[in-house]
């Protein structure tokens, strides 16, 4: 396991521990992080969703139209360096889904413009993100 996803998922484990379900949107070809959380989540079902799945363990959706079952009964959606286009689609989604929110964008970018108040910025360990928490 490198240590560049080692803070993102302990603070994913340690909050969300007693979740039936967390989905990872936008998950194109970089795995490490669910396949961290399905080893230490093990009763958690780990959905990934991409609009162009990388291989068989991705769900194929577009999320500005999304499938409603892929999404319900989430506790957790959360993105990893998704485009700022697509930010307010994932909190859409969360805020639809009644499921908390996490998107970690890139370094050098920040969070959408029409999210800065919508979203708490999180520094955990070593790892920076942002978060909306639905209760």
């Amino acid at each position: 396991m490198s240590n560049l996803w080692t803070s993102f998922t302990d603070y994913i484990i340690n909050n969300y521990r007693d979740s039936e379900k967390i989905v990872e949107v936008g998950v194109g070809r970089v795995l490490e992080p669910s396949n961290i959380l399905k080893k230490e989540l093990p009763t958690c079902n780990i959905e990934l969703v991409d609009i162009y799945p990388a291989n068989e363990s991705v769900v194929m959706d577009d999320i500005t139209d999304p499938e409603d079952y892929i999404y319900e009964g989430a506790d957790l959606i959360y993105a990893v360096r998704p485009p700022e286009e697509l930010q307010n689609s994932i909190f859409n989604l969360g805020v639809r889904y009644d499921a908390d929110i996490i998107i970690k964008p890139l370094f050098t970018e920040e969070i959408s413009y029409n999210l800065q108040n919508k979203l708490k910025l999180v520094n955990y360990k070593r790892s920076v993100f942002y978060e909306y928490k639905r209760k």
